[in-house]
């Protein structure tokens, strides 16, 4: 097998590469800092050993000087020390906040690579073709442990040995005692390991179900308690919630279990050193400053182990963030960079254009998916100025095909091209004001109207916001709010109706005069005034020489389009001017019914 040498590092690998300097500043720290803890044992040693025997005060003085400096010194490199650590998370957020937040935003879209990073995340988070629940949370978890005492721990077991010799410097018994307490309670890490890390994942996957629900049913509210179905929801998310809980609960106990049994393993072996210790002195093998030194070296020595048992959850859970994340930002990360394109002036043309959704094949087996084809070969070209109105039987694919339109569905073959670029190759930033676009469920964001209309654009201006809203006819109904424009509308414009929020919808799909406008049934939920407004306004776009995609159930959407494309099981079944293609298939449809 060929070994790629020039593969690029994951966006999360990069960066912490970027913050080997960071790390090594901690181990240089954290090596500094074990080397204070020798203060403690050879203070107590030299106490016993010369205070004690001489009696003599100004040696225990200025033994309790210098401690009291080394002591002051150390907690000065532990504040450094969880410093640089916090500062690395800070660097973690900077660099890849962004990026993650980018991917919050698109994950929704469908994997738009297919078999990419984004399939390959979901297995990594213990679920069966899921994408990671929130690239946002993953990178909060490994912020949170970089800021916890996981890193010391890691840092301060490599001393492990250096403790264990010095162990071994003052008798060999000694030595022995500790190093089969080290032993057992490195058994026990591992073991914590084996247990845990599948049961993490299993957390994760369920952690991520149950934030659906809880999403899906805060946004359904009002249907769920309409139509009697609080119940049966309620019970399906305490389904969910139960394994959820039992598997915290599991894991919770398991760790715990492994720290108390750590914990008192390493409290029975400070004894036993010190046991050890105080036999040696009776012999007059050791003095009892190295049988107190001893038992105090002991338990510095397995302090790191017992503190990586008790957050070994938290490493577990690191890494396996780090690696969804990692994957998901990778994937993202290898979208070519788009040459900047002059905004699109001319032209649509669709060629070829076939979708498809993945879906778990019946066999249910983990990574068999199965392709359900949704479009094929469809074909029509646009010019600027030009309107078709997309009819057909629902699950025909109208609303996939809008998608692709826009962008947001990558075609499984054939291609959408404005100005005959493939609409793949835009960058989206550059792109996205020359797209206008209403989807069939309408949803607004927490922010005023202005806001809303104009797509939060900083540098919006009053006459653009107020021009898209005149022309969507629905200024009159803005200044009619208790702010006007200036009016906050809740998390999904809660405080309007579906008519209001679709026109508010279509405004802002109108602002600054999108050159390909992609209307997904518009007047779904428009009263005769709203329909007009909604005729007047694909009219005038086409004046301006905008190209609009009106897809419609209702005929009076069709008013103002002068061309007319009918799909039928996933293909073009006409495609021409609006009254001919009509007239044909009302012709077809009545010999159909005779």
């Amino acid at each position: 097998m060929r070994v790629n040498t020039n593969a690029r590092p994951s966006p999360v690998s990069a960066v912490l590469r970027q913050l080997r300097g960071a790390f090594s500043s901690v181990v240089i720290v954290s090596a500094v800092t074990n080397l204070l803890m020798l203060t403690g044992p050879l203070f107590m040693m030299q106490v016993y050993d010369r205070v004690l025997t001489g009696r003599s005060v100004p040696t225990l003085v200025a033994l309790s000087l210098l401690a009291l400096f080394l002591y002051a010194f150390l907690g000065l490199l532990e504040v450094i020390r969880a410093r640089i650590l916090s500062r690395i998370g800070d660097r973690l957020e900077e660099e890849l906040g962004g990026p993650a937040f980018d991917a919050v935003l698109s994950l929704p879209l469908g994997s738009w690579r297919q078999g990419g990073g984004l399939q390959r995340a979901g297995q990594q988070g213990g679920g069966r073709h899921r994408t990671s629940a929130d690239p946002r949370r993953d990178l909060d978890t490994l912020r949170q442990f970089f800021a916890g005492a996981g890193p010391v721990a890691i840092c301060d077991m490599p001393w492990l040995p250096f403790y264990l010799a010095l162990l071994f410097l003052f008798h060999p018994y000694l030595g022995f005692v500790a190093l089969a307490g080290a032993v057992i309670l490195i058994v026990l890490t591992l073991s914590n390991e084996a247990i845990l890390r599948e049961r993490m994942r299993r957390i994760a996957t369920l952690a991520e179900s149950r934030g659906d629900l809880v999403e899906a049913g805060r946004r359904n509210a009002e249907a769920v308690r309409a139509m009697g179905m609080a119940g049966a929801y309620a019970g399906r998310f305490r389904s969910v919630n139960a394994r959820y809980v039992e598997d915290q609960r599991q894991a919770g106990d398991t760790a715990g279990g492994f720290a108390a049994v750590s914990k008192v393993l390493r409290f029975a072996l400070q004894s036993a050193v010190l046991a050890t210790g105080a036999w040696l002195a009776i012999d007059q093998l050791a003095s009892p400053g190295v049988m107190i030194a001893a038992s105090i070296l002991t338990s510095r020595a397995l302090a790191p182990v017992e503190q990586a048992i008790a957050h070994w959850r938290g490493f577990i859970a690191a890494r396996q963030a780090a690696a969804r994340l990692g994957l998901v930002l990778d994937d993202f990360a290898d979208r070519p960079a788009a040459m900047p394109l002059p905004a699109p002036r001319e032209r649509l043309d669709v060629a070829g254009l076939s979708l498809a959704a993945s879906q778990m094949d019946a066999s249910g087996d983990k990574g068999s998916m199965a392709v359900v084809p949704i479009l094929q070969d469809i074909s029509f070209s646009l010019k600027a100025g030009q309107a078709v109105g997309v009819i057909g039987p629902s699950g025909a694919g109208k609303s996939s095909l809008a998608r692709a339109l826009v962008g947001t569905w990558k075609p499984l073959s054939g291609t959408v091209r404005l100005d005959g670029a493939e609409i793949g190759r835009w960058d989206t930033e550059r792109l996205g004001p020359s797209i206008g676009y209403l989807p069939q469920g309408v949803e607004l964001f927490d922010g005023t109207v202005a806001e809303n209309i104009a797509r939060f654009s900083p540098d919006a201006q009053a006459g653009e916001v107020i021009a898209a809203a005149r022309l969507a006819g629905v200024n009159d109904l803005i200044l009619s709010l208790p702010d006007g424009y200036d009016t906050r509308i809740g998390t999904g414009g809660r405080i309007l109706s579906a008519g209001q929020r679709q026109r508010l919808g279509l405004a802002r799909a109108l602002f600054r005069d999108p050159f390909l406008i992609v209307l997904d049934e518009p007047n779904a939920s428009l009263d005769a005034e709203g329909e007009q407004a909604l005729t007047g306004a694909i009219a005038a776009m086409r004046e301006k020489g905008s190209i609009l995609v009106v897809i419609a159930h209702r005929p009076n959407a069709l008013a103002a389009v002068d061309q007319t494309l009918v799909i039928s099981a996933g293909r073009l079944v006409a495609f021409g001017p609006r009254d001919e293609v009509l007239r044909r298939t009302t012709v077809r449809a009545v010999g159909e019914k005779a």
